[in-house]
């Protein structure tokens, strides 16, 4: 398997994680075998640095650092919240058109997690920006207590990086992303599953805008959405509510690279 490429030069390297994919080796999953880390270094024949993260379950722009000074820039890009990230979400209900979610977040590991086991610590500021696209409601019951079940698509814009914000932010003011798990409910995540054909997360990282780590030359990454996530859009008559560059009509390794201009903002 071979990850799409969005962009590459000397310094960095831009792919399209899809949906299902952790980025590194995590005791989360200890069956896994493939990472996303692994793969690209594979793809590209040299070491390849991890600067950030996406859940497995969330697919889109995944940036990799290709020496170990672009790493840790990269890394401190992210760090001191200079990149811009727009994700787009299928959520449950109908949430207002535009809004801010400022909701302190505790710190949160995995079972795994060495730190796990540690005293809870106070919970950290956490800010998302978000904007409604699309709403759409389905003749379609869910435990027998409504004839109909709505849902939104939202385009989502996370000020700070905390552990799962998106998800956890989203079931905060009761409109959890459909397909998670841990924070939504699971015979709603079903019945999508049923009437749509799509079983995951519908969370895409569409967009990334940041300075270039080397150059510091301003960088817009685009990832169009993958088909099962575009399939469930338009199960829901939401093919116009896509944004053009975000649909997943351009050949694999396609993605932009433009000019960003950092009083505009992406969500």
């Amino acid at each position: 398997m071979m990850l799409p490429v969005l962009y590459q030069d000397h310094h960095l390297v831009a792919v399209h994680k899809p949906s299902g994919l952790l980025v590194h080796r995590s005791p989360i999953d200890r069956h896994e075998t493939r990472f996303a880390l692994q793969m690209v270094r594979d793809q590209l024949g040299q070491t390849v640095y991890a600067a950030h993260r996406l859940d497995k379950g969330t697919s889109g722009v995944l940036v990799f650092g290709l020496t170990p000074e672009a790493g840790r820039a990269l890394s401190q890009t992210f760090e001191t919240q200079q990149a811009r990230k727009t994700y787009l979400a299928i959520v449950r209900g109908h949430p207002l058109g535009e809004g801010r979610i400022d909701h302190a977040l505790s710190r949160q590991h995995d079972d795994h997690d060495p730190g796990a086991g540690r005293v809870p610590t106070a919970p950290q500021p956490a800010l998302t920006l978000y904007r409604r696209l699309a709403i759409a409601e389905m003749p379609w019951t869910v435990d027998g207590r409504y004839p109909t079940t709505r849902y939104a698509l939202m385009a989502l814009h996370p000020e700070t990086g905390r552990r799962h914000q998106l998800r956890r932010h989203m079931k905060h003011i009761a409109h959890p992303i459909i397909g998670d798990a841990t924070h939504g409910k699971g015979v709603h995540n079903r019945v999508f599953a049923r009437e749509t054909g799509v079983q995951r997360l519908l969370l895409a990282a569409v967009e990334l805008a940041l300075p270039h780590p080397v150059t510091g030359a301003p960088l817009v990454l685009t990832a169009p959405l993958a088909e099962d996530f575009m399939q469930a859009a338009t199960r829901l008559g939401w093919q116009e509510a896509v944004p053009v560059s975000w649909r997943p009509q351009l050949p694999a390794g396609s993605g932009t690279i433009a000019a960003f201009d950092p009083e505009t903002p992406s969500c």
